[in-house]
Formats: structure tokens, sequence, C-alpha cells
């Protein structure tokens, strides 16, 4: 999948109104996802996307006291993330970050992220894998 269709793809499944908002909900997922996964996973997404997109998994600096396997953060820390980052509210930033998600299933034909979703504890992986129509919430 080529970053265009992407974006397209993400706009139309997230209902966004510009490809500006599209842009913005994936940037806003990836970096936030790259905190979360280990270090050595976001390397692969990265090199499995177009660059345009992998760069956004690569532009996360660890500090040298944060672990190189992740930050934990609760379901909550990371939807808010993802809302800041992409100037939405916490329940939009769900879908967004559901799509992308979704997305990159379909972008690396599903052989990362059964990985990632390993990474993840349960609760943030059952709702963020819940796909674009799915009805996981953040509470």
């Amino acid at each position: 999948m080529q970053h265009d269709e992407f974006i397209g793809q993400m706009q139309a499944r997230a209902h966004l109104s510009s490809r500006g908002a599209a842009e913005r909900g994936t940037r806003a997922t990836l970096e936030t996802l790259a905190e979360r996964i280990p270090a050595p996973l976001a390397d692969h997404l990265a090199a499995q996307l177009p660059t345009e997109l992998g760069e956004h998994l690569r532009r996360v600096e660890y500090a040298p006291d944060v672990p190189q396997t992740g930050v934990r953060m609760t379901r909550k820390e990371f939807f808010d993330r993802v809302a800041q980052r992409a100037g939405a509210d916490p329940p939009k930033a769900v879908h967004e970050a559901r799509t992308v998600v979704e997305l990159l299933g379909e972008a690396t034909q599903g052989a990362l992220t059964e990985h990632i979703r390993e990474s993840l504890d349960d609760e943030l992986a059952s709702v963020l894998f819940s796909g674009s129509t799915g009805t996981a919430g953040t509470s």
C-alpha cells in the first residue's frame, strides 16, 4: 500500500473531513505506537511501510533512562497521547488509532500486527485492534 492510498483510506474509514486530518491522525498514532512498542519492532514496522509513514515510527527519541522495550502506559494514557498529538477529542482519537492499526495490518499483510498485539497489554490491544467499525471504547 502506498502513502497516498493509506492516507485516503484513513480519511474515508475514520470519516475525516480532510487529508490533513488523516495525516495528523496517522502521525499521532504511529508516534504514540512507537513509544509503546519495543524499538526493534517499531523499526521493523517502519521498514515495511512507505517512507513517509515509516518516519513517524522512527521519530521517537528514547532518553537514556527510557527502556528500549517500550514505555508502559494505560489504555487511557495511550489514547490521550494520540488525542493530544492529533488535536482530536479522545473518542475521535480512539477511532483514528483503531483505523490506523487496521490499515497497518493491510499494508503489511498482517505480518507484523500479531507481534504488535503481543507487545501490548490485553486492555489496550482489545481496543486498538477492534478495527475501524468496531465498538470498543476508551472507558
